[in-house]
């Protein structure tokens, strides 16, 4: 059994809504109503459960990417893509 103070494992360390390529997160706003007030909110990221193949590693992955990184990897191609997001510590896929 493993304390709250432990590091949790691996299979368990989940980062929920953020994108695996840009590194995307929740942002905090305020809601305004028609009468003026404001109460905090939190703006989402699009993400999309996504699966790729990867031919220079020749495997499949599965990552979870927002629209943006769609479009980025469209541009680069997704084995760029993956570079750039371990290079600076999005993804250890």
């Amino acid at each position: 059994m493993h304390s709250i103070f432990e590091k949790q494992p691996e299979k368990h360390r989940i980062m929920a809504r953020v994108c695996e390529i840009t590194g995307k997160t929740p942002i905090k706003g305020n809601q305004v109503s028609h009468s003026n007030r404001k109460t905090l909110r939190r703006f989402l990221p699009n993400l999309h459960t996504k699966r790729f193949f990867i031919p220079e590693e020749n495997k499949w992955i599965t990552l979870k990417v927002s629209t943006e990184a769609l479009r980025n990897i469209n541009k680069k191609g997704i084995y760029e893509c993956l570079k750039e997001a371990r290079e600076k510590g999005f993804t250890d896929k």
